[in-house]
């Protein structure tokens, strides 16, 4: 999804488009830009996750940190979220976020150009109930900062999708108090869908 460092994502680059797997916008092609890192999330990815999730959001309130390509978030309003929130630094990919809206008339979603954590860190508590992380690989400790930002705002039993570039990586961000409900791998993607560990859970922030 997010623009990360060339030497980490050059076998990403060149994707042309993805498209949008479930829902309302079913089939529709989103492009994607030629720029150093874009790692679009893949349709047999998305698929998965929102197999796991029940197939439709209706209602659901939607954070994508890091929207790069827009894949997610777009995915999830196709399925009925309610609200999908999209932050995305880089200018060009945000005014192609906003144009994809548009054209898609994906009235749920609101694209913000800026920095993910400062947004999510503006945002009241128990904003969201699912948060969508997925920042550059290479961006050291970005990963443990954005999921410290989702814990607190995800409502009670709100969930995180999180992706990793291999299982130690996926269990090392998710460590810091929470609980890993489902997993899987697709090529280099590991990644998976979490929730706030119990208070008092090993490794859980109430332990």
């Amino acid at each position: 999804m997010p623009a990360a460092p060339v030497a980490s994502a050059r076998r990403h680059r060149g994707a042309g488009s993805v498209r949008i797997v479930g829902g309302r916008l079913r089939g529709s092609r989103l492009a994607v830009p030629d720029l150093p890192g874009l790692r679009p999330t893949p349709d047999r990815v998305r698929e998965t996750l929102f197999n796991w999730l029940g197939q439709q959001l209706p209602g659901l309130r939607c954070l994508d940190l890091f929207a790069g390509s827009g894949a997610l978030g777009l995915e999830a309003a196709s399925r009925g979220a309610a609200r999908v929130d999209m932050v995305e630094r880089q200018p060009q990919l945000a005014r192609a976020l906003r144009l994809a809206a548009e054209r898609l008339h994906a009235d749920a979603v609101q694209v913000h150009a800026g920095d993910a954590l400062a947004f999510a860190a503006a945002c009241p508590p128990g904003s969201y109930d699912l948060v969508f992380v997925d920042p550059p690989f290479d961006l050291r400790g970005m990963h443990q900062r954005a999921l410290a930002q989702a814990a607190r705002v995800l409502a009670p039993d709100g969930m995180v999708y999180l992706e990793a570039p291999d299982s130690a990586s996926l269990r090392e961000w998710a460590a810091g108090g929470w609980e890993i409900v489902r997993s899987a791998r697709a090529g280099q993607v590991h990644y998976a869908l979490l929730r706030a560990a119990p208070a008092g859970a090993p490794g859980s922030a109430g332990g």
